[in-house]
């Protein structure tokens, strides 16, 4: 399904898909005297399975053994082939049925679908037998998630941002990402995360936000901490942070939106930093993701690129979802204390240029689906248009063509160069070096003299930077609010050290050219 003909509310959307996959997947209600199938637990994975299962995803850890596989063309034989081989074994053998599989992290039912995950969690979701979810790194590492707040009124998020005020809003700060880049033409990772993050803050808090760097900082440590003790006092420490604009919302946000919409302060407080959350993660991981799509030719529009984004490297790769109580789908019984282990992540992909949608829980483990991450999606559509629109993009590193997309692709170790459509002294040399290279320095008094130096000043200016926000990130300075002030003075000079880095960089591009 193409991204244009989906629904406006993916709420909506998700809840009835879901609940339509339980309701038609139900034995038949046993109305005329007829025996129904026998209710019985999970089928287990023989002790080899299990090792192999446990082995392929341990292997996860070491990227450096897929070079071998790749060289030799023997894809099958990579991490996430030998992953997909074994599950879709286990479909052979099993019926396509979930089964259990014993890991050293832990012991999960694992539905060997997709189809089967939501329509599992769906049912589990209308017998409120789920608990908070955890992510499952490709190493088999927990890891705290964004927990899903809903709104109590359904229709709050009726007044959020269009597709096209959200439009208005990315293209304020679409000259601050085109412009995140080396001297080479690469995009700066560090500068790219920062300037995603600001746009985050402008889309979902509002214009007052836009330089509040900490309100970022608070909302990832209150994800990191949302099963730890110290969740009351990050959640607190979150509440003062919002409190201004919560007293003064921007109506052109989606907190703006949202009270608009009947919500009050207190519930809005969830909702927006679950929002924020999540457009902060797509905005800057899976726009790049599709920006590289983009540039090999594997997407035609920023929609398509987002959605394949997703549906190939979701941020949200597998969750361990607990069953706090018993329920039955179909006819498996799924007992208390289960942990249901969904990775479509790790799924084998359709063939075909147009795939599925992507997995509802991509962003967000909400089984009904969540509307912050429908948000977070047009958000990050419309930020790769905003760069389409102004840049090229070129993928440098990973190499790989459309017609042989990587199995997974992490943004950290991404290089995208961008050219500028319009030309003129801005634009990418048509050579792109590597994202390291500093300007030779030229003898005698050139204007590459100077520019060397300037380069120079502006690393130390990083590296100041740098220093700064580590200080900054010591959590001794969250125990009251006299720590965060000045936790916050730190942040706002190692801000304004960036922006000097990043305008000094320019000046020396325009030296050495």
């Amino acid at each position: 399904m193409n991204a244009e003909d989906r629904p406006a509310d993916a709420q909506d959307r998700f809840t009835d898909a879901a609940y339509r996959r339980v309701d038609a997947e139900a034995p038949p209600a046993d109305t005329q005297g007829l025996p129904t199938a026998p209710v019985r637990g999970p089928a287990t994975a023989w002790p080899l399975e299990n090792v192999l299962f446990s082995a392929a995803v341990l292997a996860r850890r070491l990227p450096w053994t897929d070079a071998p596989a790749r060289a030799l063309g023997w894809d099958a034989l990579t991490r996430e082939g030998v992953t997909r081989a074994l599950l879709a074994h286990l479909r052979r053998t099993r019926s396509g049925r979930p089964v259990r599989l014993g890991t050293p992290f832990g012991t999960f039912l694992v539905p060997l679908s997709a189809d089967d995950a939501a329509a599992l969690l769906a049912r589990a979701d209308r017998e409120d037998a789920l608990g908070p979810a955890t992510g499952l790194d490709a190493g088999g590492r927990r890891h705290p998630l964004s927990q899903h707040a809903a709104p109590d009124d359904a229709l709050a998020y009726a007044a959020a941002p269009t597709a096209e005020a959200v439009r208005a809003l990315v293209a304020e700060d679409a000259g601050r990402l085109t412009a995140a880049r080396c001297g080479d033409g690469t995009l700066d990772r560090r500068e790219w995360r920062a300037g995603t993050r600001r746009l985050a803050r402008r889309v979902v808090v509002g214009a007052g936000a836009v330089e509040d760097t900490l309100l970022s900082e608070v909302v990832a440590a209150t994800t990191a901490a949302v099963d730890g003790r110290s969740h009351g006092a990050r959640r607190a420490a979150l509440a003062r942070r919002l409190a201004p604009y919560l007293d003064d919302p921007d109506p052109a946000s989606l907190l703006g939106g949202l009270l608009a919409g009947g919500l009050t302060g207190e519930a809005a407080l969830p909702v927006v930093a679950h929002a924020l959350s999540l457009v902060c993660e797509a905005a800057s991981t899976t726009a790049l993701q599709a920006l590289a799509l983009h540039a090999v030719g594997a997407a035609d529009s920023p929609e398509r690129a987002v959605d394949e984004a997703l549906r190939r490297y979701p941020p949200v790769a597998a969750a361990v979802h607990p069953a706090r109580a018993g329920f039955v789908w179909q006819d498996l019984e799924v007992a208390a204390g289960t942990e249901i282990l969904c990775a479509p992540g790790w799924l084998p992909h359709p063939p075909g240029e147009d795939g599925p949608a992507p997995w509802p829980g991509a962003l967000c483990t909400a089984p009904a689906g969540c509307s912050a991450a429908h948000f977070a999606t047009l958000v990050t559509g419309e930020t790769v248009r905003a760069v389409l629109e102004r840049a090229r993009p070129t993928l440098i590193a990973p190499r790989f063509t459309a017609d042989r997309l990587p199995d997974s692709l992490d943004a950290s170790g991404l290089l995208v160069a961008l050219t500028d459509l319009t030309g003129g002294a801005g634009a990418v040399p048509p050579t792109v070096r590597p994202a390291t290279a500093v300007p030779d320095a030229a003898s005698g008094h050139a204007p590459a003299v100077y520019g060397a130096r300037a380069w120079a000043s502006a690393e130390r200016l990083d590296r100041h930077a740098e220093s700064l926000a580590a200080c900054a990130g010591d959590p001794g300075w969250n125990e009251d609010e006299t720590g965060e002030h000045f936790r916050t003075v730190l942040l706002a000079h190692a801000d304004r050290c960036a922006k000097a880095a990043s305008d000094v960089r320019t000046a020396a591009r325009r030296l050495v050219e």
